[in-house]
């Protein structure tokens, strides 16, 4: 891990870093999200609305988050995704959407938020999708599980840094 934040130069000042002198390697990124609702709001996305099917939408609008990651967080780097895949599964146990993404790219930079912005755009749109009838509804653990590639190589939450 570093001992320093990456996107502050020596003076402090936001910059973007230079990933011209890394070596290009595959690189994949696991997040993960939850949007918690009460039952009613569950059953009525497990049987789609009339604004349409929710989880299909939110997997839509999760992927297009990814691709967009760079338009959105001022200092990521465009990155060409080779692919992201956005799972979405209800957890009536729990009482919430459980939205999962995965992406991934061949590069000289990771796609760890790549996969946190898929799954932050695909809870977000569950919620704009489901808030006309659940307003109490909370978007929260959206984290990351897992990633790999680069100088750092594997990091799995729950491992050591």
């Amino acid at each position: 891990m570093s001992e320093r934040l990456t996107h502050i130069d020596e003076h402090g000042a936001a910059r973007m870093v230079d990933v011209g002198g890394k070596d290009v390697s595959r690189r994949r990124a696991v997040a993960r999200g939850q949007v918690h609702m009460g039952p009613e709001a569950l059953r009525l996305v497990a049987e789609g609305s009339k604004k349409g099917d929710v989880l299909q939408v939110a997997r839509i609008a999760g992927i297009q988050g990814a691709k967009r990651t760079s338009d959105l967080i001022p200092l990521c780097h465009p990155l060409p995704l080779d692919s992201v895949l956005v799972d979405l599964r209800l957890d009536e146990e729990a009482g919430c959407v459980v939205v999962t993404a995965t992406a991934a790219t061949s590069g000289r930079t990771g796609v760890e938020m790549e996969a946190l912005t898929a799954v932050s755009v695909a809870c977000l749109t569950v919620y704009d999708m489901v808030k006309a009838v659940d307003k109490s509804m909370v978007i929260d653990q959206v984290l990351l599980l897992e990633k790999e590639g680069g100088r750092s190589g594997r990091w799995t939450r729950g491992t050591s840094p």
